[in-house]
């Protein structure tokens, strides 16, 4: 199962990186962009969420620090539209990272459901910030970043390639994370966080870490949305929706597994960007989107990617147990004779 696992993100890698020069459509490539970048940003909210047990409901925060971060700083420098806003992305998940530590303090000083409260009013809080701090983000009338200078017929590919790197990063550093003494302590967090305390693991800094990480990537995140959307709003950079998204993505594709949340990205967000096109945004996709929350949570509690391998395991010790039994052999001419009960000692 994990060299069938590997040989698939093999695959997808492939045919990612090939994708957007076979199939140039610009309305399948805008689609692209955003499926990788919620695929990146699901999986640093796994690498929180999914190995600590918090589930995490305002990371919307660090995605719109990013964007800001970003907006802000080529408002300042005079960046001018190209390659070099593209150079301030780690500045932009640096804020964010930095940003989610006194946050971060606040809200894991609680837990569970406590927890998940109070990181939905974090987010209000900053959004209301943005709203109301006029002379920095310009409220609700928005930051514009600058045009990007290279052709209309290439104008998604810096984009995607971009988008596709970030998603990698991300992926790279949940691996690290899971196969770490670091990803350890998080996993025994998430299985008995006082008996992991007890066992000596660190689990306010471990999950203070976590934490930070998971906002690295968001905000990087926030800042390439950004750009490719040329503007910055408070109502969509910090939106509930994404947290939302999100979260459903890694739900649906494996909470706290590797590929889970590149797999819910994969199937969730083309279908949320067919919804709008289709549709329009009133609504209706958010509607599918609680829907469809409570269909996963009641069909697959444990995500595809560990209902697969839970298939994949018992098929296989079945398999081997076939194997194993020995047959029992019949001969068609002898014939066993018949014991009746009470004349078991007579011949």
């Amino acid at each position: 199962m994990k060299k069938a696992g590997v040989f698939g993100l093999l695959a997808l890698l492939a045919i990612a990186l090939v994708f957007p020069l076979v199939v140039p459509d610009p309305t399948i490539a805008s689609v692209a962009v955003f499926t990788l970048l919620f695929a990146a940003a699901a999986a640093g909210w796994n690498i929180f969420s999914g190995y600590t047990g918090y589930i995490s409901l305002g990371h919307a925060s660090f995605y719109g620090l990013g964007a800001y971060t970003l907006a802000l700083a080529c408002r300042a420098w005079h960046v001018p539209g190209g390659y070099l806003p593209f150079l301030i992305f780690p500045l932009a998940g640096l804020v964010a990272g930095v940003g989610a530590i006194p946050l971060g303090w606040i809200a894991l000083s609680t837990r569970r459901h406590v927890f998940v409260v109070v990181t939905i009013a974090l987010f209000f809080i900053l959004q209301l910030l943005a709203y109301n701090l006029k002379p920095l983000t310009n409220g609700s009338a928005g930051l514009f970043l600058p045009t990007p200078s290279w052709s209309e017929d290439v104008f998604y590919l810096p984009f995607y390639y971009v988008a596709l790197f970030l998603t990698l990063l991300a992926l790279g550093v949940s691996w690290w994370v899971r196969h770490s003494k670091f990803g350890l302590g998080l996993l025994a967090i998430r299985d008995d966080e006082d008996r992991a305390l007890g066992l000596g693991v660190k689990t306010e800094v471990y999950k203070l870490g976590a934490y930070v990480l998971s906002a690295v990537i968001a905000g990087m995140a926030g800042a390439l949305y950004a750009y490719f959307i040329g503007a910055v709003y408070p109502q969509f950079t910090f939106d509930p929706v994404y947290d939302i998204s999100v979260a459903i993505m890694t739900f649906l594709g494996g909470l706290g597994t590797l590929s889970g949340p590149i797999i819910g990205a994969l199937l969730l967000e083309p279908a949320q960007q067919y919804i709008t096109i289709q549709f329009g945004s009133n609504g209706l996709d958010l509607v599918l989107y609680g829907g469809l929350f409570l269909v996963i949570l009641y069909l697959l509690p444990e995500g595809i990617v560990p209902a697969l391998r839970r298939r994949w395991t018992n098929w296989r010790v079945s398999r081997n147990n076939a194997k194993r039994t020995p047959a029992i052999p019949q001969d068609a001419g002898t014939e066993v004779p018949l014991l009746i009960e009470g004349e078991s000692g007579k011949r």
